[in-house]
């Protein structure tokens, strides 16, 4: 994996030494909202079986997001594969990172490299309907709408009965990052 820069942050392979930064961030329930209702996740309540990713630094195709100019953790964002062909974006961000553009912006660059070195011919990304802010990082970059699929489970929250929305972009509709 390569480091990425983007014009405020620094995207690096995740490492063992970010494990504290991805506890504390699933600590927030905030952040947690949209994955399992708000509840936060400790480092001993990783559930292996967990429907999303919860990092703790070895994990591969993970990159920790920083703030370039002080080296302040804003997150972390992967490109899962999927096939040869096909990946899953995600990310998650410290609430206190919200707002600034940083989800759009390190998409765009993982986006870009995925098309541009991984090889991937399509990326894919879902998250709640009503999770109204993640819905426009991925329009941002591109992706359209392909399907709403229902939710189920034994993290059933507010706004479930609306589904979980997948977008895509394909490498030919890639307007570059």
């Amino acid at each position: 994996m390569t480091v990425l820069q983007t014009k405020q942050l620094t995207l690096t392979p995740c490492t063992p030494d970010d494990s504290a930064d991805f506890i504390a961030l699933e600590s927030d329930p905030a952040v947690m909202r949209f994955l399992n209702g708000g509840h936060a996740v400790g480092k001993e309540e990783s559930d292996p079986d967990a429907t999303f990713l919860m990092p703790r630094g070895t994990e591969p195709y993970v990159w920790t997001m920083r703030r370039t100019a002080t080296g302040t953790f804003v997150g972390w964002i992967c490109l899962w594969p999927e096939t040869a062909t096909l990946a899953e974006l995600g990310y998650r961000l410290r609430q206190a990172e919200w707002g600034h553009g940083f989800a759009s912006e390190s998409a765009a660059a993982l986006v870009n490299w995925g098309f541009e070195y991984a090889g991937y011919d399509t990326i894919t990304a879902c998250t709640m309907a009503v999770n109204h802010p993640s819905r426009r990082v991925m329009e941002k970059l591109g992706m359209r709408h392909t399907r709403t699929v229902a939710v189920s489970g034994p993290d059933i929250f507010p706004g479930c009965e609306q589904g979980e929305v997948w977008y895509e972009l394909n490498r030919a509709d890639w307007k570059g990052g």
